[in-house]
């Protein structure tokens, strides 16, 4: 189903109901701006990219790279080592 922004406003409650049915496309100034769908539908297709992420994930630590928890750790423990061989700034003479 397509509409306009305008036609949206005007009768929000019926786009409502139609959107728990199917995608409703939204145009303004004659574009497309916005699609309408279901908070189910939604909620689908965030566990479908959550899923595709964490997938993303497992094969980046199998390949060698480092997880959140170690990259945290890593982080961590070399910006401790900078902070302790750090030298004081020398403060610039005035002429």
């Amino acid at each position: 189903m397509l509409t306009t922004a305008t036609e949206l406003k005007n009768r929000l409650g019926q786009y409502l109901d139609e959107a728990r049915v199917r995608p409703v496309e939204i145009e303004k100034n004659g574009r497309r701006a916005a699609v309408l769908i279901s908070a189910d539908e939604f909620d689908r297709l965030m566990s479908i990219e959550d899923a595709y992420w964490a997938d993303q994930a497992r094969e980046a630590e199998a390949e060698g790279y480092l997880g959140a928890e170690a990259s945290e750790s890593w982080l961590r423990k070399h910006l401790e080592d900078i902070s302790a061989n750090a030298q004081p700034r020398s403060v610039a003479k005035k002429r």
